[in-house]
């Protein structure tokens, strides 16, 4: 048992290895303006849907998504869409840089910040 003890720390040691950061994802485009132009207030477009993935990556881009679409059908005004532009930016260039963690952090604490639950 005492030799397979180290083996079994270098194995499990392998699973949180720091690989490469990923790469943005490929977020599926947001509604223009113009697709809230008919829709009463406070509506999201047919067909609305969050990105999908995973990590900071994925984490940045539903937020910024759904930012998008609460400045479109008018549940955040344009100044603190603003700030919150510029915060989930800054979890973009951490994320981009490969500070996951980080990223996802912000991400978390800006939404906090502005009274969005996470999810």
């Amino acid at each position: 048992m005492r030799k397979i003890a180290p083996a079994l720390c270098f194995a499990l040691a392998a699973c949180n290895s720091a690989g490469p950061a990923p790469g943005p994802m490929a977020a599926a485009p947001a509604p223009g303006a113009s697709a809230y132009a008919n829709l009463p207030a406070g509506v999201s477009p047919p067909g609305f849907r969050l990105p999908e993935g995973s990590g900071c990556s994925g984490a940045v881009a539903r937020y910024h998504a759904m930012m998008d679409n609460d400045l479109n059908s008018g549940h955040v005004s344009q100044s603190v869409y603003d700030r919150i532009k510029v915060e989930i930016g800054q979890a973009s260039a951490a994320c981009q840089a490969g500070r996951d963690g980080e990223a996802e952090a912000m991400v978390r604490a800006s939404r906090s910040r502005h009274g969005y639950p996470q999810g």
